[in-house]
């Protein structure tokens, strides 16, 4: 299929962030730390000592103690009850990457723990997002009479209503926002950090997290605790591929987990760090959690059935696991093919159709047949070419499921809120949701959500800026750089890769052209000292095509390039101008 127009872009402002050059030293002095990331750290609300410290030196007992959370006790003691008494336990995860790892962790820590466990992980197509109640109708005709949700259920009122009345415990485990009118649903016990009256201190952990407190919980109480670190290996996955913020707890689960991750023995986990590309698991970053790790994962939740997950990290031979990774690995191919192939045709609408002069403040796109696994992703790409919060809709008869996709600064859950009278249903966070609409009501809703939007956002939130952490030369960049900047890492959302801004670099030759979208510059400042630069999609965003001999100002992530035994210095351009 013909590459569709890219929806017109803004050109960024840049904006530089401001330092205090005493601070900034007085900070690198205490820590032993070049100025470059006492001056990072400031920038990320680290200005002091203590909290620096803390931010270089992630460890377990920056993890909270799990009984804070609401409603851990009780889940304990049924969980407990239920192992001790042979109950069988069924785990509910949801067909995300977030759930399946979740399911896994929670699986593996009931067994581990004596418990009869098993688990339904349900089809994106057939059955849909959340608890339904035809799957705990099964489950009690199975003789289940516990089951334990992962990264679901906490918008799940009329299924656990169901489920009480027949005698069915349910345990939510969630993060997701409760429904701001009904609140938490009649469960037995709910674990969400963002339910009402729960005082549980941090409140970015992703699903895989809340399980994961569970587990912690659990083998507290069983006195085996020492086992619990070996778990965030896999937590560490689903935080990042989740996009969870990376502060506070969830900074010390990834980092955690990725230091433990070379010693990992489970077959289903060697194996897909294999066939993602991470050799030996040795350099795994959360670069590689969030790109070549967890888009495995979750392409079986989009594109087929998400329980391969599950089996996967419970495969109990080496070739049964291979076997499995390759499966993810096929389904991820077929979903970047899907992933194109939508986001072209829902350009071409956004920019065709009859409503796009009404979509100032949000697109809404609606499409016949679109593939449902990839909407999201196309939802997230053009909020982010756009800088609005992006709807997708795919439309099958009467009916449109839909995904949404915001920016920093629109709650995308309050206005969905809003038009709540317009859609079947709906679910989500802040930044991320999605939904089941009625076609003749689509244009209604596209008008309510910009009314909306428009109400909430001002022109600064729809200006495109690129942040810039601080302005270097040329001399500044070095591998002695790019060791200080590993000891800010894990990078992801809260914590992102620092983007730096270089004046006046000279283009040393003409750009090459990769792959039809990206371009590969060398350039070269005040030293006279050639680098390479790489700029993703830059055939798409650039403005001008750089000439040799041209000299421009380079917006850019600094890092060291690993390929095949060879380091060398990279720039990963962000954007670029015309030197003044």
């Amino acid at each position: 299929m013909s590459a569709a127009p890219a929806p017109q872009k803004q050109k960024k402002k840049w904006i530089v962030r401001e330092s205090n050059p005493a601070q900034t030293a007085e900070l690198a002095a205490a820590l032993g730390v070049s100025p470059i990331v006492a001056t990072l750290l400031i920038a990320r609300g680290h200005g002091n000592r203590e909290t620096a410290n803390s931010f270089l030196n992630p460890s377990l007992d920056q993890l909270h103690d799990p009984s804070l959370m609401l409603g851990m006790k009780e889940a304990v003691a049924r969980l407990l009850h239920a192992i001790d008494h042979g109950e069988p336990i069924l785990i509910y995860g949801d067909y995300d990457v977030d759930g399946t790892t979740g399911t896994a962790v929670l699986l593996r820590a009931l067994r581990m723990l004596g418990a009869t466990c098993g688990y339904h992980v349900p089809h994106r197509f057939t059955e849909g997002y959340g608890i339904r109640q035809e799957a705990l109708e099964k489950a009690a005709s199975e003789g289940y009479k516990l089951v334990v949700s992962v990264d679901c259920g906490i918008t799940a009122h009329e299924p656990l209503h169901w489920a009480r009345a027949n005698g069915l415990d349910i345990i939510v485990t969630d993060h997701h926002l409760p429904d701001a009118d009904e609140g938490a649903p009649p469960a037995l016990a709910v674990l969400n950090p963002n339910q009402r009256g729960c005082n549980y201190p941090d409140k970015n952990l992703a699903g895989v997290g809340v399980a994961f407190k569970l587990v912690h919980s659990l083998f507290r109480e069983r006195e085996r605790e020492s086992v619990v670190p070996g778990f965030l290996k896999m937590v560490a996955i689903g935080t990042v591929a989740d996009v969870a913020k990376l502060v506070g707890e969830n900074r010390a689960i990834v980092a955690l987990g990725l230091s433990d991750l070379p010693r990992a023995v489970n077959y289903g986990l060697r194996a897909l760090i294999d066939i993602a590309g991470c050799g030996d698991g040795a350099e795994v970053n959360a670069y590689d959690l969030g790109f070549r790790i967890g888009p495995r994962i979750n392409a079986a939740g989009r594109m087929d059935a998400a329980k391969a997950v599950v089996d996967l990290f419970n495969a109990t031979d080496r070739e049964e696991a291979r076997r499995l990774a390759e499966h993810l690995d096929t389904r991820n191919r077929e979903r970047m093919e899907a992933q194109r192939e939508i986001f072209n045709r829902a350009v071409e609408e956004f920019e065709s159709g009859p409503d796009r002069e009404h979509q100032t403040h949000a697109a809404v796109i609606a499409g016949d047949g679109w593939h449902r696994g990839v909407i999201g992703l196309a939802a997230s790409k053009i909020a982010e070419r756009l800088n609005r919060p992006c709807v997708v809709i795919s439309l099958d008869g009467d009916v449109g499921h839909g995904s949404a996709r915001s920016i920093e600064a629109y709650h995308l859950f309050d206005g969905l809120t809003s038009c709540r009278d317009l859609l079947e249903k709906f679910g989500g966070h802040s930044h991320a949701a999605g939904l089941a609409i009625k076609r003749e009501r689509i244009a209604e809703f596209r008008r309510r959500l910009n009314e909306h939007a428009a109400s909430c956002l001002t022109e600064d939130d729809l200006t495109l800026t690129l942040a810039i952490d601080a302005e270097v030369t040329s001399k500044d960049l070095g591998f002695a750089l790019s060791q200080d900047l590993r000891t800010l890492e894990p990078f992801g959302a809260g914590n992102p890769r620092p983007v730096f801004m270089t004046r006046g670099f000279r283009v040393m030759s003409e750009p090459q052209i990769i792959k039809e979208q990206h371009l590969k510059l060398r350039v070269a400042g005040e030293d006279n000292r050639p680098i390479e630069a790489i700029w993703w999609r830059g055939v798409e965003e650039v403005d001008a095509m750089p000439q040799a001999n041209q000299r421009i100002d380079l917006a850019y992530e600094f890092e060291v390039n690993r390929w095949q035994g060879d380091l060398r210095l990279q720039l990963n351009v962000r954007d670029a101008r015309a030197a003044k």
